[in-house]
């Protein structure tokens, strides 16, 4: 009797320990089953912004479709681990069966590679399933820029006799004088920009840009400093360039509302965006001579082909100078 009691007892402990293990095995089961996304998507946004400095729109852009790829997953119940390409190929048809223009999708599967290039990095996955996925190419339209008579208008805009006119002014010279774009404008600071040297200096993708400013550009920014910010910027500790009429930083939506505002009181018929002074920044710079490597520099573009489509830009007016002055055309 008392070794059939032993024995019972050893087998309740047996019993015990499996059940243990088997709760162990189905913790873990579940959790390699439902591998949180939104950890791949921080720990990926974070290696974005630490790693590859990319900018913040870049990011944004990229997490966006990463998760919204991730939602489509769900559905299809398939661990964002075990994707394979015909599931990408899948999803991008199903993009464009959306409505999703030729551009979205390729640039929705430009983030997809990047991103799992990342987790084939990270040791999250042996092979990069999009690595071999294919889009449709896309015809890169050429951008619209303005003419010289179009920026002087432009920037003739802003009256210089009130507070907001002169900072506009100094906004929309330093924009055309530099070229840089609208979120590095609105993240100067004041600390950035040199008076007596004349020239900005501009932080970004982890790089740093020195560029000239012409004098016109100087003296705006002049203004500006000396007898506009100091009346309007909300405490003494602001380190903003440019801020709004409350004394904050000035926002993407903030430009974005001046910059059109200016562009009906000058009645020009094309659409001007932040980015239509930088595309006439650099194709005025090399329609004057200037080569394209200072302007890839100025530009903070880290391929040469982004700045050669300016050549393309002004061909046309090449065409034209030659045939009328070359001797033989």
């Amino acid at each position: 009797m008392l070794k059939l009691r032993k024995s019972l007892a050893i087998t309740e402990k047996i019993k015990y320990i499996c059940f243990c293990l088997s709760q162990v095995f189905m913790t873990t089961f579940l959790y390699w089953r439902d591998y949180p996304m939104r950890d791949f998507a921080s720990e990926y946004c974070s290696y974005l912004a630490n790693v590859k400095h990319a900018s913040a729109n870049t990011i944004a852009s990229y997490e966006r479709d990463v998760r919204q790829f991730a939602s489509y997953l769900e559905g299809v119940n398939t661990r964002i681990v075990d994707v394979a390409s015909k599931d990408i190929e899948k999803y991008l048809a199903l993009l464009k069966t959306s409505g999703k223009s030729p551009a979205s999708i390729a640039r929705c599967l430009a983030s997809l590679k990047s991103f799992y290039s990342y987790l084939v990095g990270e040791d999250e996955i042996e092979g990069n399933p999009a690595s071999r996925v294919t889009v449709e190419r896309t015809q890169r339209s050429l951008p619209e820029i303005l003419t010289n008579r179009e920026v002087d208008l432009l920037l003739s805009q802003p009256s210089s006799n009130d507070m907001k006119g002169c900072r506009d002014k100094a906004m929309l010279e330093l924009l055309y004088a530099t070229g840089i774009r609208v979120s590095e404008l609105i993240s100067l600071n004041v600390r950035d920009v040199s008076i007596p040297g004349e020239y900005l200096r501009c932080e970004s993708k982890g790089k740093t840009r020195i560029i000239p400013l012409y004098h016109e550009a100087v003296q705006s920014l002049k203004d500006y400093l000396n007898h506009v910010r100091p009346q309007i910027v909300a405490y003494a500790g602001e380190d903003a360039l440019f801020v709004n009429m409350a004394g904050e930083r000035m926002t993407r939506q903030g430009f974005w509302k001046i910059i059109k505002h200016y562009q009906q009181t000058a009645k020009i018929e094309k659409d001007i965006t932040p980015h239509t002074l930088r595309h006439s920044f650099a194709a005025h710079l090399l329609e004057n001579g200037a080569d394209l490597r200072s302007i890839q520099e100025m530009l903070g573009h880290s391929d040469l082909a982004s700045t050669q489509m300016y050549a393309k830009l002004i061909q046309p007016d090449l065409k034209s100078i030659y045939r009328k002055f070359h001797p033989k055309a």
